[in-house]
Protein backbone atom coordinates (compact mmCIF):
# COMPACT_ATOMS: atom_id res chain seq x y z
CA UNK A 1 0.00 0.00 0.00
CA UNK A 2 1.28 3.48 -0.83
CA UNK A 3 2.46 5.45 2.19
CA UNK A 4 0.04 8.35 1.59
CA UNK A 5 -2.87 5.92 1.33
CA UNK A 6 -1.73 4.09 4.45
CA UNK A 7 -1.66 7.36 6.39
CA UNK A 8 -5.00 8.62 5.06
CA UNK A 9 -6.66 5.42 6.32
CA UNK A 10 -6.38 7.00 9.77
CA UNK A 11 -9.54 9.12 10.24
CA UNK A 12 -7.60 12.11 11.52
CA UNK A 13 -5.54 12.47 8.34
CA UNK A 14 -6.88 13.60 4.97
CA UNK A 15 -5.00 12.73 1.78
CA UNK A 16 -3.60 16.27 1.71
CA UNK A 17 -2.52 16.04 5.37
CA UNK A 18 -0.77 12.79 4.57
CA UNK A 19 1.24 14.26 1.72
CA UNK A 20 2.25 17.30 3.75
CA UNK A 21 3.45 15.13 6.66
CA UNK A 22 5.41 12.92 4.31
CA UNK A 23 7.03 15.80 2.43
CA UNK A 24 8.00 17.35 5.78
CA UNK A 25 10.01 14.23 6.60
CA UNK A 26 7.90 13.28 9.62
CA UNK A 27 7.28 9.66 8.52
CA UNK A 28 9.75 6.85 9.10
CA UNK A 29 9.50 3.34 7.69
CA UNK A 30 11.72 0.81 9.45
CA UNK A 31 13.62 3.74 10.95
CA UNK A 32 14.33 5.54 7.67
CA UNK A 33 12.71 8.87 6.81
CA UNK A 34 10.54 8.60 3.68
CA UNK A 35 9.66 11.62 1.53
CA UNK A 36 7.94 9.80 -1.34
CA UNK A 37 4.15 9.43 -0.87
CA UNK A 38 4.23 6.54 -3.38
CA UNK A 39 6.57 4.51 -1.19
CA UNK A 40 5.09 1.02 -0.74
CA UNK A 41 4.43 0.01 2.88
CA UNK A 42 4.08 -3.65 3.79
CA UNK A 43 2.44 -5.30 6.79
CA UNK A 44 5.89 -6.40 7.99
CA UNK A 45 7.26 -2.87 8.29
CA UNK A 46 7.37 -0.50 11.25
CA UNK A 47 5.82 2.91 10.51
CA UNK A 48 6.24 5.96 12.78
CA UNK A 49 4.96 9.54 12.68
CA UNK A 50 7.40 11.59 14.73
CA UNK A 51 7.47 9.60 18.00
CA UNK A 52 4.09 7.93 17.45
CA UNK A 53 4.01 4.30 16.38
CA UNK A 54 1.41 3.82 13.65
CA UNK A 55 2.25 0.22 12.74
CA UNK A 56 4.49 -2.11 14.71
CA UNK A 57 4.95 -4.51 11.82
CA UNK A 58 4.91 -8.26 12.09
CA UNK A 59 7.50 -10.90 11.39
CA UNK A 60 7.60 -12.38 7.93
CA UNK A 61 7.74 -16.17 8.15
CA UNK A 62 8.96 -18.63 5.56
CA UNK A 63 8.97 -22.42 5.91
CA UNK A 64 9.80 -25.42 3.77
CA UNK A 65 7.85 -28.59 4.49
CA UNK A 66 8.46 -32.12 3.28
CA UNK A 67 4.84 -32.89 2.45
CA UNK A 68 3.91 -36.54 2.88
CA UNK A 69 1.47 -38.45 0.71
CA UNK A 70 -2.05 -38.37 2.19
CA UNK A 71 -1.88 -34.82 3.56
CA UNK A 72 -3.93 -32.09 1.89
CA UNK A 73 -2.37 -28.87 0.62
CA UNK A 74 -4.97 -26.69 2.31
CA UNK A 75 -5.43 -24.68 5.49
CA UNK A 76 -8.64 -26.53 6.44
CA UNK A 77 -10.24 -29.80 5.37
CA UNK A 78 -13.11 -31.90 6.71
CA UNK A 79 -11.68 -35.32 5.83
CA UNK A 80 -7.88 -35.20 5.78
CA UNK A 81 -5.01 -33.77 7.76
CA UNK A 82 -3.75 -30.55 6.25
CA UNK A 83 -0.19 -29.32 5.90
CA UNK A 84 -0.87 -26.73 8.61
CA UNK A 85 -1.68 -29.59 11.01
CA UNK A 86 1.98 -30.61 10.65
CA UNK A 87 3.28 -27.24 11.88
CA UNK A 88 3.88 -26.57 15.56
CA UNK A 89 3.89 -22.79 15.22
CA UNK A 90 1.93 -19.93 16.85
CA UNK A 91 -0.63 -18.14 14.65
CA UNK A 92 -0.12 -20.72 11.93
CA UNK A 93 -3.53 -19.95 10.47
CA UNK A 94 -2.09 -16.61 9.30
CA UNK A 95 0.07 -18.63 6.88
CA UNK A 96 -0.74 -19.65 3.33
CA UNK A 97 0.74 -22.04 0.79
CA UNK A 98 3.05 -20.86 -1.99
CA UNK A 99 1.87 -23.45 -4.50
CA UNK A 100 0.11 -26.72 -3.79
CA UNK A 101 0.66 -30.43 -4.18
CA UNK A 102 -1.98 -33.09 -4.80
CA UNK A 103 -3.05 -35.43 -2.00
CA UNK A 104 -0.90 -38.25 -3.40
CA UNK A 105 2.10 -36.07 -4.27
CA UNK A 106 4.99 -35.62 -1.84
CA UNK A 107 7.91 -33.24 -1.59
CA UNK A 108 8.75 -29.57 -1.28
CA UNK A 109 5.97 -27.26 -0.11
CA UNK A 110 6.60 -23.60 0.77
CA UNK A 111 4.51 -21.93 3.48
CA UNK A 112 4.60 -18.23 4.34
CA UNK A 113 2.64 -15.19 5.49
CA UNK A 114 4.26 -12.99 2.82
CA UNK A 115 1.84 -12.73 -0.09
CA UNK A 116 4.16 -10.73 -2.32
CA UNK A 117 6.95 -13.28 -1.91
CA UNK A 118 4.67 -16.24 -2.64
CA UNK A 119 3.32 -14.57 -5.77
CA UNK A 120 6.86 -14.12 -7.09
CA UNK A 121 7.55 -17.83 -6.93
CA UNK A 122 4.15 -19.07 -8.13
CA UNK A 123 2.99 -16.65 -10.84
CA UNK A 124 3.32 -18.30 -14.29
CA UNK A 125 5.00 -15.27 -15.86
CA UNK A 126 7.91 -15.68 -13.44
CA UNK A 127 8.66 -19.06 -15.04
CA UNK A 128 10.38 -20.45 -11.96
CA UNK A 129 11.50 -24.03 -12.62
CA UNK A 130 9.74 -26.75 -10.63
CA UNK A 131 11.47 -30.11 -10.59
CA UNK A 132 9.62 -33.40 -10.02
CA UNK A 133 10.73 -37.00 -9.65
CA UNK A 134 8.21 -39.14 -11.53
CA UNK A 135 7.57 -42.88 -11.33
CA UNK A 136 5.27 -44.41 -13.94
CA UNK A 137 3.35 -47.61 -14.51
CA UNK A 138 4.69 -48.20 -18.03
CA UNK A 139 8.22 -47.66 -19.43
CA UNK A 140 9.27 -44.13 -20.42
CA UNK A 141 10.73 -43.82 -23.92
CA UNK A 142 12.85 -41.15 -25.59
CA UNK A 143 9.74 -39.91 -27.41
CA UNK A 144 8.42 -38.45 -24.15
CA UNK A 145 11.29 -35.96 -23.90
CA UNK A 146 10.81 -34.83 -27.49
CA UNK A 147 7.07 -34.23 -27.08
CA UNK A 148 7.42 -32.50 -23.71
CA UNK A 149 10.10 -30.18 -25.12
CA UNK A 150 7.68 -29.08 -27.85
CA UNK A 151 4.76 -28.50 -25.48
CA UNK A 152 1.47 -30.37 -25.21
CA UNK A 153 -1.95 -29.03 -26.15
CA UNK A 154 -4.49 -29.11 -23.30
CA UNK A 155 -7.94 -28.89 -24.87
CA UNK A 156 -9.76 -28.13 -21.61
CA UNK A 157 -7.83 -24.85 -21.16
CA UNK A 158 -7.26 -24.38 -24.92
CA UNK A 159 -3.53 -23.84 -24.41
CA UNK A 160 -0.18 -25.41 -25.14
CA UNK A 161 2.12 -26.06 -22.22
CA UNK A 162 5.49 -24.37 -22.05
CA UNK A 163 8.46 -26.50 -23.16
CA UNK A 164 9.45 -28.89 -20.36
CA UNK A 165 12.66 -30.83 -19.81
CA UNK A 166 12.54 -34.57 -19.18
CA UNK A 167 15.58 -36.53 -18.02
CA UNK A 168 14.97 -40.28 -18.09
CA UNK A 169 16.57 -41.93 -15.04
CA UNK A 170 15.49 -45.54 -15.58
CA UNK A 171 12.82 -47.49 -17.45
CA UNK A 172 10.02 -46.21 -15.16
CA UNK A 173 11.52 -43.10 -13.54
CA UNK A 174 12.34 -39.61 -14.78
CA UNK A 175 13.07 -36.10 -13.59
CA UNK A 176 10.70 -33.51 -15.08
CA UNK A 177 11.33 -29.75 -15.02
CA UNK A 178 8.29 -27.51 -15.58
CA UNK A 179 8.11 -23.74 -15.86
CA UNK A 180 4.41 -23.43 -15.05
CA UNK A 181 1.86 -25.15 -12.83
CA UNK A 182 -1.26 -26.32 -14.67
CA UNK A 183 -3.96 -28.45 -13.05
CA UNK A 184 -2.62 -32.02 -12.63
CA UNK A 185 -0.08 -31.09 -15.27
CA UNK A 186 2.45 -33.88 -14.72
CA UNK A 187 -0.18 -36.63 -14.70
CA UNK A 188 -1.86 -35.18 -17.79
CA UNK A 189 1.43 -34.95 -19.67
CA UNK A 190 2.24 -38.60 -19.05
CA UNK A 191 -1.41 -39.40 -19.69
CA UNK A 192 -0.82 -38.24 -23.27
CA UNK A 193 1.10 -41.52 -23.65
CA UNK A 194 -1.51 -43.44 -21.62
CA UNK A 195 1.12 -43.96 -18.95
CA UNK A 196 -0.13 -43.56 -15.38
CA UNK A 197 1.99 -41.72 -12.80
CA UNK A 198 2.21 -43.96 -9.73
CA UNK A 199 4.44 -41.69 -7.61
CA UNK A 200 5.23 -37.98 -7.83
CA UNK A 201 7.66 -36.02 -5.68
CA UNK A 202 8.59 -32.33 -5.98
CA UNK A 203 12.30 -31.77 -5.43
CA UNK A 204 12.63 -28.02 -5.90
CA UNK A 205 10.99 -24.70 -6.76
CA UNK A 206 13.18 -22.02 -8.29
CA UNK A 207 16.49 -22.22 -6.46
CA UNK A 208 14.94 -23.67 -3.30
CA UNK A 209 15.68 -27.39 -2.98
CA UNK A 210 13.97 -29.70 -0.50
CA UNK A 211 16.35 -30.27 2.41
CA UNK A 212 17.39 -33.97 2.34
CA UNK A 213 17.55 -33.92 6.16
CA UNK A 214 13.78 -33.41 6.37
CA UNK A 215 11.76 -36.60 6.73
CA UNK A 216 8.18 -36.61 5.41
CA UNK A 217 6.11 -34.37 7.70
CA UNK A 218 9.09 -32.37 8.96
CA UNK A 219 9.77 -28.72 8.21
CA UNK A 220 12.27 -25.95 8.81
CA UNK A 221 12.58 -22.19 8.35
CA UNK A 222 14.07 -21.01 5.08
CA UNK A 223 17.52 -19.52 5.19
CA UNK A 224 18.11 -15.86 4.31
CA UNK A 225 19.70 -16.96 1.03
CA UNK A 226 16.70 -19.13 0.13
CA UNK A 227 14.28 -16.29 0.86
CA UNK A 228 16.34 -13.83 -1.20
CA UNK A 229 16.54 -16.23 -4.15
CA UNK A 230 12.87 -15.68 -5.02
Amino acid sequence: MRLDRFLSNFPRFSRQDSRLLISAGRLRVDGAVVHDPRHEVRDFQRVELDDELLQAGRSARYWMLHKPVGVVSATEHDEHRTVLDLLDEPDKHDLHLAGRLDLNTSGLLLITNDGRWSRRITQPQQRKPKVYHVTTEQPITAEYAEVFAQGLYFAFEDLTTLPAQLDVLSSHQARLTLFEGRYHQVKRMFGHFRNRVVALHRESMGEIVLDPQLAPGQYRALTAAEIASV
